[in-house]
């Protein structure tokens, strides 16, 4: 069964998710001497990386290395891109080195920006490469990463990272290929974290951590990896059962 912790509010989530994070970068820092971190985008983690450019000093941050979960088809300075939204609320803050910020190119064409990725990712961490830290998010249709219902993506097992092409109404125009990890290489990270809120989440959330097993349709259930929990907030966990 996988762990869930209830907070009240995306604020409490993002407090106890800041926490987490730092304690567990400092293990890391102290066995391996880096962090290694795939970030999340969309609009959940906004406040955790507020939180964070606020601890300069709980962390020596020139010993974490940034990465990206997926991104958009778009260049940085777009208001869609993952990266521009860490640059703005985390790396500039902190102002963290250019070397330790590992950002997808979106503006690319996509499957050469996969493949450069995936390269990049293996001569940091080795073959097959492991984070130390997955920050998920999910989507009111239980998409994680870009790995969306029904896409091709979700079959992927020898490669770390893909451009997927991906039809949902989530969708600006209902369709777009974007660059995402593949759920493989998510799994291999020693922890991954979810953060979701919102009430607009409940049903998924309660059909991922409840209801039969359908990945296909629920892709957030193809992450199974061996440290996964979910901090979700009260909004989100309307629908789980009393005993979550």
């Amino acid at each position: 069964m996988s762990v869930v912790r209830r907070f009240a509010d995306l604020d409490a989530l993002s407090r106890a998710a800041a926490d987490e994070l730092i304690d567990l970068a400092r293990a890391a820092i102290e066995a391996r001497g880096a962090f290694h971190v795939a970030l999340s985008g969309g609009s959940t983690p906004k406040r955790l990386f507020q939180l964070l450019a606020r601890r300069k000093e709980a962390l020596p941050w020139d010993r974490v290395e940034l990465w990206w979960g997926d991104e958009r088809c778009v260049p940085p300075e777009h208001a869609d891109s993952n990266y521009g939204m860490a640059r703005e609320h985390l790396i500039q803050p902190l102002g963290l080195p250019d070397a330790r910020v590992h950002r997808m190119q979106g503006e690319l064409d996509p499957g050469a920006s996969a493949r450069a990725y995936e390269d990049e990712l293996r001569a940091a961490l080795g073959e097959p490469p492991v984070l130390d830290y997955a920050m998920q998010g999910m989507g009111p249709d239980g998409h994680t990463a870009s790995l969306f219902p029904e896409s091709a993506g979700l079959g992927e097992t020898r490669r770390h990272v893909i451009a997927n092409a991906v039809r949902s109404p989530l969708v600006p125009g209902g369709a777009a290929t974007r660059i995402t990890l593949t759920a493989p290489a998510i799994n291999r990270a020693r922890h991954v974290r979810f953060l979701v809120g919102g009430a607009d989440k409940a049903a998924a959330l309660a059909a991922v951590l409840e209801g039969p097993r359908d990945p296909r349709r629920y892709p957030a259930q193809l992450i199974e990896a061996a440290d996964v929990a979910w901090l979700v907030d009260e909004a989100a966990a309307a629908q789980l059962g009393s005993a979550r």
